[in-house]
């Protein structure tokens, strides 16, 4: 996942600067796909991981916290995989599409499929509403309440492409809209919205601020040129400090969220299992701090990208304590 090596040439002219080398869209996909691939960030799928992995936090948790599991609970975790998919292309293009100035005036973003002219305006509209339209589709398949929670999960998704203009906590927004998917995958497997969802969910702001605020001092340089304001230009030289708030909020929020779905149905040793999830992942996310140097964008970049292994990491222990 890591990629700290210059990348080697490129098959495809039209490869976007962040792109991990040697994807499998510059490699694989027919030509005419790619700038819409790319669009999609399809050549980056961090971001997916990033969206999919608190949807099945929410399931898991909600199946520890009833006790019981379907056939249909299956579908849930494919049918969120499948949408985080989806919906992180769409909304990526709907980012795209209303940053496509800002990007062509950042050099890690210039390259992009819009500013860079591969794609027009018209067709990034297009390509995102059939990436909704397959996305709602899918949410259709579960119950009432959820496809009302996916429906509202379009407010966090479209304010945050203009937060960075109004707000020095954009992060904030993102993890809004990040996150939804822990309320979402709950209520589709209860039929309802608990309170340990909700925690949950907030442990998952707490977590999108630690690892979008490293990814964010890749363009502080640039944002402060333009005057996009970010938590990276904020905290400055204090972001180790602040990172260090958000690791244990992560960590104090999901063990919280842990406890009260435990409770009424699993096994005390299950409890005990799932509470390390939160314990290890805080583990990880200190780790991540140890490397942390903000003036060296490689390093940032590579960071961010570990945090798909540590939202995996209480999920491993979820899964445990679902077996017990």
């Amino acid at each position: 996942m890591q990629d700290n090596a210059p990348p080697p040439e490129r098959p495809d002219t039209g490869t976007v600067a962040d792109a991990y080398s040697r994807n499998w869209v510059d490699l694989y996909a027919p030509a005419a796909t790619r700038p819409y691939l790319r669009l999609s960030r399809a050549d980056r799928p961090i971001g997916t991981w990033l969206l999919l992995i608190p949807c099945w936090w929410g399931l898991a948790l909600a199946m520890l916290y009833d006790g019981r599991a379907s056939w249909f609970d299956l579908w849930i975790f494919s049918g969120c995989a499948i949408g985080a998919f989806l919906m992180r292309g769409a909304g990526c293009t709907w980012n795209d599409i209303s940053d496509r100035d800002i990007d062509a005036q950042v050099a890690r973003t210039r390259s992009r499929p819009i500013p860079s002219g591969q794609v027009s305006v018209k067709g990034a509209v297009i390509w995102m509403i059939v990436q909704a339209l397959v996305s709602f589709a899918i949410l259709l398949t579960f119950n009432a309440a959820a496809i009302r929670l996916g429906i509202l999960a379009l407010i966090p998704v479209a304010i945050y492409p203009f937060a960075k203009r109004f707000t020095w906590w954009p992060q904030v927004f993102l993890g809004l809209a990040f996150n939804w998917g822990a309320l979402l995958a709950w209520t589709a497997h209860t039929g309802r919205l608990d309170a340990p969802a909700v925690v949950l969910y907030l442990a998952g702001i707490a977590w999108t601020l630690f690892y979008d605020t490293i990814y964010a001092h890749q363009d502080t340089e640039d944002d402060a040129l333009i005057g996009v304001k970010s938590t990276a230009r904020l905290f400055g030289e204090n972001t180790a400090q602040w990172l260090r708030r958000f690791l244990m909020a992560t960590v104090g929020l999901m063990g919280i969220a842990v406890v009260y779905a435990a409770l009424p149905n699993a096994p005390v040793l299950a409890l005990a299992v799932a509470v390390c999830g939160p314990w290890a992942m805080g583990w990880h996310m200190a780790w991540q701090l140890r490397g942390l140097d903000i003036h060296n964008t490689d390093k940032m970049l590579q960071l961010f990208r570990v945090n798909r292994d540590t939202g995996i990491i209480p999920l491993l222990f979820f899964a445990a304590a679902l077996v017990l």
